[in-house]
């Protein structure tokens, strides 16, 4: 799969709610690591802004390539009914929802693009009401990232794991045993 979108693949987006510095730095930067890793192009976060956490993720596309945005939302409910009122549709990852097994083809063969929310801290009420889909990973008490990652998993049926990365400066070539990492702008490579 490659930078380019393709007719048929839709655009989509994570927010992430209620982000909290002291509680939720390592697990809002693995939201968005998984999720630029993983296809999504863009994410939004809400809660108290973090400009490390910003800084990180751009870092991490300057060196890795890829296309992928990261901004700060201070009001993720007018940001969600903008959304809406663009005709674009909204999941809702929660183990409160439909087991996804059970609507992800649906979600999938909606090629309007995809806003997928996770939640930090408790979700509110009208978020549920927003969504298209409640969608529950599994109906068990677990982390936002795994959900998010199976998710994309089923919603890409697999061709993430395959994204190319347009403009990285290093790239990872997998090896049996080992670590070797490749400079992509000088055609040098290390072995770490």
């Amino acid at each position: 799969m490659t930078e380019q979108r393709d007719s048929v693949r839709t655009r989509t987006t994570l927010l992430r709610l209620g982000h909290r510095i002291a509680r939720d730095k390592r697990v809002t930067t693995h939201l968005f690591l998984a999720a630029r890793a993983l296809g999504m192009e863009a994410a939004v976060y809400s809660g108290t802004r973090d400009r490390n956490i910003e800084e990180t993720i751009m870092e991490v596309c300057k060196s890795w390539g890829g296309i992928f945005s990261l901004q700060y939302t201070d009001d993720y409910r007018k940001f969600v009914k903008e959304w809406r009122n663009q005709n674009r549709t909204v999941v809702h990852l929660t183990m409160y929802g439909i087991p996804i097994r059970e609507q992800i083809e649906e979600v999938r063969n909606n090629h309007a693009d995809k806003l997928i929310i996770v939640g930090g801290e408790k979700v509110p009420r009208e978020i549920y009401d927003l969504a298209d889909w409640n969608t529950s990973v599994s109906s068990q008490p677990h982390s936002e990232v795994s959900a998010l990652s199976i998710f994309l998993h089923e919603l890409f049926e697999g061709r993430e794991l395959e994204k190319e990365f347009v403009g990285a400066k290093q790239k990872i070539v997998p090896q049996k045993r080992g670590k070797k990492v490749v400079q992509l702008k000088h055609e040098d490579s290390r072995d770490v």
